[in-house]
């Protein structure tokens, strides 16, 4: 160990190719990270503590992190922390915390390696991991399968939801609820709920987690569960990484059905689509649902989509009719596939977007919650608002959940009904694409949502939230929110790229 208490691999590489120079800390006067070449000459220095990863300074790996998935934010970090060990994510943020220094995670936005030059996708969209000119976590140093048992895996936060995927399927067992896409980061989709079409018998991924291994903004490493420190587990929990960096995650599993059935089924009619989808939502019979919106062949106007999805083992035959029986499609598709291969069914469609060019373009998405009184009201409207170029080559996610089934209070939902709606404008416009006018669209719509009942998911761009805007969202929550962030965050240092304003 050197004199200035770095370990051997705790570096920061230069701009200069080839060129290494290690920090020795935190510059106080300046505010700036001092260097080797301040060591005796500056007398205002904070030493940094010893830590077993890698901290970057200039060069790729930071560069790496001033944007994200979305393209509309751009704000270098000052550092970018690799670690090596939980151990270095609680002395960084503690010593982030004593010099007012901003902290957030990121979970996949700064990877340009994995995936060639347009990296990996993120929750990440406009800036919520963006550490505003302080320090980010790459969270692909904590990225191990711990242990996969029946019924549970333990895994690090910046695990992906594939790997997770891999690891349980090798021994049978599969996570209840998965995104669409499933190289997202497990500490990233835990920060903000994470939603996919097991939502309407399982809830959200937050709602199956058994435990979580927490540092929080004052460098404590605490361990949560139901019954553990349960109010900084729900606070974790969609808690858009105000209160503190998840570590390690203990998940709950069921075991994996090998066949997917797979129902397509078209409507051009709003009113018999949302009918449809509410019908399969009550009767149960399917064991995943979603939908979306689509344009018509001819390109001249909107159909709906319902993708429901009745799982079986292999062998095990399926009585379409059955589960059809009283639905009123104007066409439909099935296909059988194993679970892997629907669990996987995005990778294909992010591959052409890639090749296409839009994954490196800017993507102003807009994910809100409705109640299912509002649902039609909202879609009518955005149908008309939206274009074929506001979609671009993306997707426009638009099916029902059970309010009851999402039980982690910050996953914060629509009050006024069981039944509710995710719209989720997964847009991806094309070159020269106007974003600052979509950015304008995303708040009208979001305004809208709000005056109908709506909830926001904090995924996705609405631009000027305020904190009048914040304490409407929360409703009856703002004040636990708010004294969740002065209790395990008092510094106000973790996650300002959400805006949340509870400090």
């Amino acid at each position: 160990m050197s004199s200035s208490g770095l370990s051997r691999r705790t570096l920061l590489a230069s701009a200069g190719a080839g060129a290494v120079t290690a920090v020795i800390g935190w510059n106080t006067a300046t505010a700036a990270w001092a260097t080797e070449a301040d060591d005796g000459a500056v007398p205002d220095i904070a030493r940094l503590p010893a830590l077993d990863g890698t901290v970057t300074l200039q060069g790729q790996g930071l560069e790496r992190f001033s944007t994200d998935f979305g393209h509309l934010v751009t704000a270098a970090p000052r550092a970018v922390l690799r670690p090596g060990s939980v151990r270095d994510v609680q002395q960084l943020v503690a010593f982030a915390r004593r010099h007012g220094i901003p902290v957030a995670v990121n979970g996949q936005s700064g990877d340009l390696a994995q995936l060639g030059e347009e990296g990996l996708e993120s929750h990440s969209s406009y800036g919520q991991a963006n550490p505003r000119g302080g320090v980010a976590i790459d969270a692909r140093g904590l990225s191990g399968i711990v242990s996969v048992s029946a019924g549970r895996a333990v895994v690090e936060a910046g695990a992906t939801w594939a790997q997770v995927t891999e690891a349980g399927l090798a021994a049978g067992w599969v996570p209840p609820v998965l995104t669409d896409y499933l190289h997202l980061s497990v500490g990233g989709t835990l920060s903000v709920g994470g939603i996919g079409g097991g939502v309407q018998r399982y809830g959200m991924q937050v709602d199956n987690v058994l435990e979580l291994d927490v540092v929080t903004g004052t460098g404590e490493l605490v361990t949560a569960s139901p019954t553990r420190n349960r109010e900084l587990f729900e606070a974790v929990l969609a808690g858009g990484g105000q209160v503190g960096v998840i570590v390690r995650v203990t998940l709950a599993l069921v075991r994996v059905r090998e066949r997917a059935h797979v129902f397509s089924l078209y409507y051009d009619d709003l009113d018999a689509y949302l009918a449809d989808q509410e019908k399969v939502l009550a009767r149960r019979r399917f064991d995943f649902q979603v939908g979306d919106v689509v344009r018509s062949a001819d390109g001249s106007r909107w159909r709906y989509k319902a993708e429901l999805v009745a799982f079986a083992d292999a062998g095990q035959q399926v009585d379409r009719a059955a589960l059809l029986a009283g639905l009123v499609p104007v066409e439909t598709e099935v296909v059988e596939q194993s679970w892997r291969e629907y669990a996987y069914r995005v990778d294909g469609f992010s591959g052409y977007l890639r090749a296409a060019g839009f994954w490196a373009l800017p993507k102003p998405w807009l994910s809100v919650f409705l109640p299912a009184a509002s649902a039609r009201a909202f879609m009518a409207r955005a149908a008309e608002v939206l274009t074929a170029a506001d979609l671009g080559a993306g997707l426009l996610l638009f099916y029902p959940y059970l309010r009851s089934k999402v039980r982690a209070p910050l996953a914060v939902l629509p009050e006024q009904e069981e039944v509710g709606w995710h719209f989720d404008l997964l847009a991806f416009p094309g070159p020269g694409a106007d974003t600052a006018a979509m950015l304008e669209r995303n708040r009208l719509l979001y305004d809208l949502a709000v005056e109908l009942g709506g909830k926001r998911y904090l995924i996705g761009a609405v631009p000027g939230m305020t904190r009048a805007d914040w304490r409407r969202h929360y409703g009856g929550l703002w004040e636990r929110v708010v004294a969740a962030k002065r209790r395990w965050d008092p510094a106000g240092i973790l996650t300002p790229g959400q805006g949340i304003h509870a400090s």
